[in-house]
């Protein structure tokens, strides 16, 4: 399984590509789409959506992780962030690929085993994790990677949840059929 994972901004997007190999993670890319604030809004997003393609495309990525939103102090950066969100979700939308949201507080407990984790300790484990020589330079590549390393840690979970329920409701409306 490929995973895209998503840290949205406008200014910076981070992005990090991550790949299940058995039991290891690989990490197959990872960077910022950056946009300058010179530009109209449109050309921005614009900007940011067509490099999703095009790393969904190059890596054929089999879903997307996004870092949820977070609304702190300030409203009109919280929509600048929706913004880039809504566009990476269209550009995944557009290639039916899948879409995860995690908030940052799942992301850093399921990367370094805490909810509260620094940036430089998401940086340290993404680095650990995926076997990097050094670690992301970036803090929203970090995040990203983050972001991607959490969904394919908890996709094995999730969908032996999903066929368990499953399970147990084709057994209910068979019970259900029989009595």
């Amino acid at each position: 399984m490929i995973v895209l994972g998503i840290d949205p901004g406008l200014a910076n997007t981070g992005y990090g590509v991550v790949a299940r190999d058995g039991a290891r993670l690989l990490a197959l890319d990872g960077g910022t789409v950056t946009t300058p604030p010179g530009l109209p809004l449109e050309r921005r997003l614009a900007h940011i959506a067509a490099r999703i393609r095009e790393l969904l495309a190059e890596h054929g990525c089999d879903a997307m992780a996004l870092e949820q939103l977070y609304f702190g102090a300030n409203a009109q950066s919280a929509f600048a962030v929706g913004h880039a969100r809504g566009v990476a979700m269209l550009a995944a939308g557009e290639q039916d690929v899948p879409c995860a949201s995690y908030t940052p507080q799942q992301v850093k407990a399921a990367v370094c085993g805490s909810g509260r984790a620094a940036k430089d300790q998401v940086a340290r484990m993404v680095q650990t994790l995926l076997a990097l020589p050094s670690p992301p330079t970036r803090d929203h590549a970090a995040d990203a990677l983050a972001v991607a390393v959490c969904h394919l840690n908890g996709t094995p979970l999730a969908d032996a949840v999903a066929r368990a329920s499953a399970g147990a409701n084709t057994a209910m409306t068979a019970a259900g059929a029989a009595g």
